[in-house]
């Protein structure tokens, strides 16, 4: 499918479902409401899926890989050179996101979108390069519209392909040196928020390594002039491929009716770009955690997405959505396997 029939194929969320599935939350062995976020959790998947008694739905963890030329600028505490050698140590199960995946019951599915390095065959690694990394934002756009519908299409593609191959939830993960870079770009201008305010300090720079992203990006802005209108342009201007596949992953995702959990910061600018393409897939969209990275509280914000957990996580790769999936996996459990007053022959309160 490409993206605009995906696009067209996103409906509004079950409200039906969700009615059903607070019905029968209410009816658990329980006082009314009292395991909180978990039910709204569950209600939120009967939403989304349609489904009031679903069975236990396999997750995957998508982690899309990227460099970025804005690098280059001093950003990042790290070289480039990271990027590979973290794709690897993802592939032989080494990284965060492989241990809380472990723990959480998931997979983790390593897409390599815009690594600017050729691994050659590498069992496990899903090869689908667009470009060896993006251009510098500071000096050009960071890739032409045309490579960002590319970009966009492999997560449309790997969406599609688990949803029929039986996958019933998502995660979202990345790695990219420099990725908080276009992250707060995008953020800065699909919230409106001023570029200070959205700018964090990424993988640990210093107060002058700081003051240099924030003049990069401003910079960035200033001269390549992104229409929030269109958030493809600013995907193209000043966005990143991992970022781009994310994006089409939550498209492809809602297409199928299947809910995505959110990671951090450049998920959550990934999702302002989906949002920004469909509206509708917001409401296929869960927050797993709010991270420390400072503009992600104002995508959540703009995007009214209220986070499940706040463990001051800042890493990325897919270790929050890991987490976020367990509870979604906890919720579905009370919802199915809870026993009613009637079930259980316990007496309700008058």
């Amino acid at each position: 499918m490409t993206l605009d029939e995906v696009v067209g194929l996103i409906q509004p969320v079950n409200g039906e479902s969700a009615v059903k599935a607070q019905e029968r939350l209410d009816r658990l062995t329980k006082p009314l409401g009292s395991l909180g976020r978990l039910e709204e959790l569950a209600v939120h998947y009967a939403r989304i899926t349609g489904d009031v008694k679903p069975n236990m739905p396999r997750g995957v963890v998508f982690t899309f890989a990227a460099d970025h030329g804005v690098a280059m600028e001093g950003v990042s505490a790290y070289p480039s050179e990271v990027t590979p050698q973290m794709v690897l140590n993802f592939l032989r199960g080494g990284a965060g996101v492989n241990v809380l995946a472990r723990h959480t019951g998931v997979e983790v599915r390593v897409v390599d979108i815009g690594v600017a390095y050729d691994f050659g065959p590498v069992p496990g690694l899903l090869q689908k390069k667009i470009m060896h990394g993006t251009n510098n934002l500071l000096r050009e756009p960071a890739m032409t519209r045309a490579q960002a519908v590319q970009a966009l299409q492999v997560g449309i593609d790997l969406a599609t392909d688990a949803a029929r191959e039986g996958i019933g939830l998502f995660g979202t993960g990345e790695m990219g040196i420099g990725n908080t870079t276009p992250s707060a770009a995008i953020t800065a201008l699909m919230t409106g928020r001023p570029v200070a305010d959205v700018t964090g300090r990424g993988t640990g720079i210093d107060d002058a390594g700081h003051a240099r992203k924030v003049a990069v990006i401003q910079q960035a802005l200033d001269r390549h002039r992104p229409n929030r209108a269109d958030a493809l342009d600013v995907l193209a201007k000043v966005g990143g491929l991992e970022i781009a596949g994310l994006a089409g992953l939550m498209l492809g995702a809602a297409a199928a009716r299947v809910p995505v959990v959110l990671d951090g910061f450049i998920a959550g600018a990934a999702a302002l770009v989906a949002v920004g393409l469909q509206p509708l897939c917001r409401d296929y969209l869960i927050a797993s955690h709010r991270s420390v990275e400072r503009g992600h509280q104002a995508i959540l914000e703009w995007l009214a997405l209220k986070p499940l957990l706040d463990l001051d996580l800042r890493l990325g790769e897919g270790t929050g959505a890991c987490l976020g999936m367990g509870l979604v996996h906890a919720s579905i459990k009370i919802l199915t396997e809870m026993a009613t007053f009637d079930e259980a022959g316990v007496t309700e309160r008058d």
